[in-house]
Parts: C-alpha cells; structure tokens; sequence
C-alpha cells in the first residue's frame, strides 16, 4: 500500500477511539495510565503478554486486580514493577522508557523508506502537530 493512502488512512481514523461512558475504577485508570504511559494500546498490551485483548479492557474497566499469574509479565511488558501497578502512587507519564511504543515502531520502519517518502512522513507529522498547536 502506497505511503500517501496509509497517511490518509491514519488522519482518517485518528479520532476515532471510543471514549468511556463512565469513570474507570481507581485499579483499571491506573492499569489504564501505565498502558498509556508505556505507549502500548490494549491490543499490543495484550499481544505482549498472551491474553485477549478483552482481558486488559476488562482489567482497565474494572476494580478487579490483573490476576496474580500475570502480573509480572504485565509489569515486564509496561517497564514497571508489580508494585507499581497494584500501588497507589500516582502514575508519572514523564518516568523512564518503557518497551517501544507504537509511534517509535513507525519511525524506526519510516526510517527504511527512501529518502523522498521519508520528506513526505516527516511533512506530514510536522503539519499535524502544527495544527494540534494551533488549536491548543
């Protein structure tokens, strides 16, 4: 699939997540914060540790802990320690790299292309966080 059609692809479908109807229990917003926190979605979560993807929304939806058996591959998969997802503290988004995210897996591939549709991808990232400026 040509760069351009997968560009227009993402801009199409980058606000397209849905947003929860109700506030997340203090377990699953911090499950939630460390996934984020990480750069992972549920689903590369889920991949990373051998669950279904439905599990980590369940974990992340609710108060009920991730069970015991995969708690440290979880906390392996978000860089932290155990404790760290069971504690209280809250989460620092500004903490040390964790395992590579999304975004970091689509600019180590950008960065096999040739160097003309590497121009394009960084125009295009470029623009899109000069619009994300202009309306913050």
């Amino acid at each position: 699939m040509p760069i351009r059609e997968l560009l227009r692809i993402a801009v199409y479908t980058s606000g397209m997540a849905r947003r929860p109807s109700k506030q997340r229990p203090k377990q699953g917003a911090r499950l939630a914060a460390l996934r984020k926190a990480a750069g992972l979605s549920q689903t590369e979560l889920a991949k990373a540790i051998n669950v279904p993807q439905q599990t980590i929304g369940y974990w992340e939806t609710s108060a009920v802990p991730p069970r015991s058996d995969v708690l440290p591959a979880l906390a392996k998969a978000l860089g932290v320690k155990v404790e760290e997802i069971l504690g209280d503290a809250p989460v620092n988004a500004a903490r040390r790299p964790g395992p590579v995210g999304k975004l970091q897996k689509i600019f180590e591939q950008a960065v096999a292309l040739p160097r003309k549709e590497q121009d394009l991808v960084a125009k295009f990232v470029a623009t899109l966080l000069e619009q994300h400026k202009k309306a913050s």
